[in-house]
């Protein structure tokens, strides 16, 4: 029975945590207390429902216990803030510590805002004064209500270093005094590009692991998706954020078909479409018309889910339509430049002019700094050879990428690609 209770209250935790702990973030402002007052609500939970039995509406039950926590808090704060005039401290300590009258928190906590808690608990979980791995091990314990040891098992890092990143992470916020709010005009577009690029790595990372033992790890992309979502809901007018939705939900309807049986990798001409998700891809294709509405020009998300929209319409492979793929690479080039845009191009390049234009783009990028280590290029580059009949270099080229993928589901397919364009004579 406690079995089955613990369940629920995880169920309801990973639903409910975010929406909690944005909404005492608001009274208290200050994220780090915020999820230590949300934390006593979840002990408390997993105290009393196995005794009392689960509530009727788990998330209401959570929300208000959450919100009398703050209260206290503030309660607290306000009696230490008037002690500490009575003894007369110095006006600094008392500046420090004195919080916002009890009445306004009162009121904070009658108020039913949850979007926009989430949308400034969001902002606030993924501020550019963060390091990357910061932003993105906030936002999941924050917003997707991941674990410290769910974070570290799909990074594949030790749970210590997880914790350490959390915690630098809350007091850099604390320390640069970052407000508890969504941003405006052209600070909200600023912060939004911190926001999306985030909740993108995470997908990413979700979508194709870049090591360990699974090709994906289908949880981390789900919760990206579900953040995506969050986000296009609580910026409705923002078009970059229909169209990381977009994006995602045109990926994820994929994910099923990427492999097989025996979690072998599935290469995208050699996908079973059927298996795709035609509910996700519907989704995704209403997410990229929104946001092609809202902008007149289209931005790098959008763009790579118009890319991805072109695979989900053909119904085989090729079916595809590469000239128009290759058209929207180069319009991402010009938005946003990188050479992993230019390899992706090539790709597509190969596919609708022939391999032979592809690899003149691929051998050009041979140099680029950024691409040193980045096992996608002997890959892409060992690919076009093969199409060329370059067997020899082709082989040499899958063996490198090989030896830089640190996924081994990836290493184990490069490798049996190297393996196949073996000359029988050696």
């Amino acid at each position: 029975m406690h079995s089955a209770t613990h369940q629920a209250i995880a169920a309801a935790w990973r639903i409910d945590a975010p929406k909690v702990v944005a909404t005492v973030a608001r009274m208290v402002r200050d994220v780090a207390v915020a999820e230590d007052l949300a934390q006593e609500v979840l002990v408390t939970a997993l105290e009393r429902w196995p005794v009392d039995g689960l509530p009727e509406r788990p998330g209401a039950w959570l929300m208000a216990a959450a919100k009398n926590r703050a209260l206290d808090h503030l309660r607290r704060q306000q009696l230490l803030a008037r002690k500490h005039e009575e003894i007369g401290h110095e006006q600094e300590a008392q500046e420090a510590l004195i919080v916002p009258d009890f009445t306004d928190a009162l009121d904070a906590a009658r108020q039913d805002q949850i979007g926009d808690d989430l949308l400034r608990l969001m902002f606030t979980a993924c501020h550019p004064v963060l390091p990357t791995e910061g932003r993105v091990a906030l936002t999941l314990r924050l917003l997707a209500g991941l674990t410290t040891h769910e974070i570290a098992r799909a990074y594949l890092v030790p749970e210590a270093t997880v914790a350490q990143r959390i915690v630098r992470a809350k007091q850099k916020l604390r320390d640069a005094g970052v407000p508890f709010e969504a941003p405006q005009g052209e600070e909200l577009q600023r912060r939004l590009a911190s926001v999306l690029e985030v909740v993108y790595l995470v997908f990413n990372e979700g979508y194709t692991a870049t090591a360990g033992e699974d090709w994906m790890r289908p949880a981390l992309a789900d919760e990206a998706l579900r953040l995506a979502r969050m986000l296009a809901e609580l910026a409705p007018r923002e078009p970059e954020a229909h169209g990381l939705a977009a994006l995602l939900e045109l990926q994820a309807s994929r994910m099923q078909a990427r492999t097989d049986a025996a979690g072998r990798p599935v290469l995208l001409p050699d996908q079973d479409r059927g298996r795709w998700d035609r509910l996700l891809i519907r989704r995704g294709l209403l997410a990229l018309a929104r946001a092609e509405a809202l902008a007149p020009s289209r931005g790098p998300y959008t763009l790579q889910a118009a890319i991805a929209a072109c695979h989900a319409r053909a119904a085989r492979a090729d079916a595809t339509d590469w000239q128009r793929i290759a058209a929207l690479y180069g319009e991402l080039a010009g938005v946003a430049p990188s050479p992993v845009v230019e390899l992706n191009r090539a790709v597509a390049v190969g596919m609708a002019d022939g391999p032979a234009a592809g690899l003149a783009i691929v051998d050009r990028l041979l140099e680029a700094p950024a691409l040193r280590g980045y096992q996608w290029l002997p890959s892409v580059r060992g690919d076009l050879l093969e199409k060329l009949g370059r067997h020899s270099e082709a082989r040499e080229a899958f063996l490198a990428a090989a030896q830089l993928a640190g996924n081994a589901r990836e290493k184990e397919l490069l490798l049996e690609r190297a393996a196949k364009l073996a000359d029988p004579t050696e």
